[in-house]
C-alpha cells in the first residue's frame, strides 16, 4: 500500500509557517495571473508569444506579455466569458461585428469575405476574429503556431498571441521606445483614442513588475510546456508525456484520480520534460534522484529556470519528497499543488519544507 500511495506525489502539508509565509510576501518583484488580474491559460499565451519573438522578428526589442496583455485587454477582455483550453483553443469563437460598412464597431467601410468564412464564419463580409480581433486577411499574412501543434489559428490563444507579437515587431521595431511602441499599436487599429487605451493598460502592467523570463533553448521549451497547461485540473496520479490524462485511486483527502483528467505534480514536471525530448521517473520522489541534485542549503540562488524543486520532510532524503515543482525564476515554481487546486504558478516558499532541486538540462 505504501508503495502504491508512492506512484503519486502532492501529499504534502498545505499550511505555511510564519516563516514561510514572511518568505513567499517578499519572493520578489515577479508578477503572475492573479496580480495582473488575467486569466491563467490567457496570461501563459502573453508569456510564450512574447518569448517566441526572438525566432520571428530577431532585431525586435521590447516585446514583452504586458504589450500582448494591453491589446488583448481592449479587444476581447482576455477571452472574457469564453473557456480557453489547455492547448490554447478559446471557445465559443470571439468574432467581431459583420464589417459590411454600416457602422457595426464604428466601420463605414465594407470589407468582403476572405477567407470563405473560415476563421469568421461569415462568406459575405469580413468580422474580425479571436481575443486579439485580427482580420482574417490580416492573420493570413502573419499567423504563427505559438504551441507547435501543427495548425495555426486566430481562435487560438498560443497561436495569437504569437501573431500579435510579430504583428507589432513589424520588422524590427524597438518597442522600449515610447514613440515606437505607440506606431506599433497605431498600425493595429489607426485610432489615437485605441492607442492610448491600450498603452494605459501596457502601463498599468508594467508598473506590477516582470513575470520571469522564459530562456530559450530547452529550458524555454520545457517552461513553455508547463505555462500552456495552467489551469489544468489537479488529478490523482494524472499526466504522461502525451499531456493530461486520468489517475489512479486514491489520494489521502480522498480525490479519485480516475474520474479527474488532468496533471499531478509529476506527472506536470514529465510532461513539460518529454517536449524537449527527456524522459523523466514517474513520481517525484525518484525526478530527484535521477537529476544532478541541488541541495537545499545552496538556497534559491543555485536554481536556473528549467530546474525542478522538490519538498520532503527532511532535505537530504529523496524518500521524503511529496512534492515537485518546475522553477521558473524569480522564486517562481509552476506546479499541480493538490486535489482541488488547479496547474498554476505559485512561489517556492508556498511550501514550507524545500528540500533543493535536481537538474537535467
Amino acid at each position: 500500500m505504501l508503495l502504491f500511495v508512492a506512484a503519486v506525489c502532492c501529499t504534502g502539508p498545505v499550511l505555511l509557517s510564519a516563516a514561510a509565509r514572511s518568505r513567499a510576501g517578499t519572493s520578489g518583484g515577479g508578477v503572475d495571473a492573479a496580480a495582473a488580474g488575467i486569466p491563467a491559460r490567457m496570461f501563459a499565451a502573453y508569456l510564450t508569444g512574447a518569448s517566441q519573438i526572438g525566432a520571428h522578428v530577431p532585431a525586435c526589442k521590447g516585446m514583452r506579455w504586458q504589450v500582448l496583455a494591453g491589446i488583448a485587454r481592449v479587444e476581447s477582455d482576455h477571452a472574457a466569458g469564453r473557456q480557453v483550453a489547455a492547448g490554447g483553443d478559446i471557445t465559443p469563437p470571439i468574432t467581431g461585428p459583420r464589417l459590411d460598412g454600416s457602422g457595426a464597431g464604428g466601420n463605414t467601410t465594407a470589407i468582403r469575405d476572405t477567407d470563405g468564412g473560415r476563421w469568421d464564419g461569415d462568406t459575405e463580409f469580413e468580422r474580425a476574429v479571436g481575443p486579439f480581433q485580427f482580420l482574417p486577411e490580416t492573420f493570413r499574412a502573419y499567423g504563427k503556431d505559438g504551441n507547435g501543434d501543427g495548425e495555426v489559428s486566430p481562435h487560438n490563444a498560443d497561436d495569437a498571441a504569437a501573431s500579435t507579437a510579430v504583428y507589432l515587431c513589424g520588422k524590427g521595431r524597438d518597442l522600449t521606445d515610447r514613440d515606437q511602441l505607440r506606431a506599433a499599436i497605431h498600425t493595429y487599429n489607426q485610432s489615437w483614442a485605441y492607442v492610448d487605451d491600450v498603452l494605459s493598460g501596457i502601463d498599468r502592467y508594467d508598473s506590477l513588475g516582470t513575470a520571469p523570463a522564459v530562456p530559450s533553448g530547452n529550458a524555454g521549451t520545457v517552461i513553455q510546456a508547463a505555462l500552456a497547461q495552467q489551469g489544468q485540473p489537479y488529478s490523482w496520479g494524472g499526466g504522461d508525456a502525451d499531456g493530461p490524462s486520468t489517475g489512479i485511486c486514491c489520494s489521502p483527502g480522498g480525490q479519485d484520480g480516475r474520474t479527474v483528467t488532468g496533471f499531478d505534480c509529476s506527472g506536470l514536471t514529465l510532461y513539460a520534460y518529454a517536449k524537449a525530448g527527456i524522459s523523466l521517473p514517474r513520481t517525484a520522489a525518484a525526478q530527484a534522484g535521477a537529476g544532478r541534485r541541488i541541495p537545499a542549503a545552496a538556497g534559491f540562488g543555485a536554481l536556473a529556470p528549467g530546474d525542478l524543486v522538490f519538498f520532503g520532510y527532511s532535505p537530504t532524503s529523496d524518500a521524503s519528497i511529496h512534492h515537485v515543482g518546475l522553477y521558473l525564476g524569480d522564486g517562481k515554481m509552476i506546479n499541480a499543488p493538490r486535489p482541488g487546486k488547479p496547474v498554476r504558478i505559485d512561489p517556492v516558499t508556498a511550501l514550507p519544507d524545500y528540500a533543493g532541486g535536481a537538474r537535467f538540462l
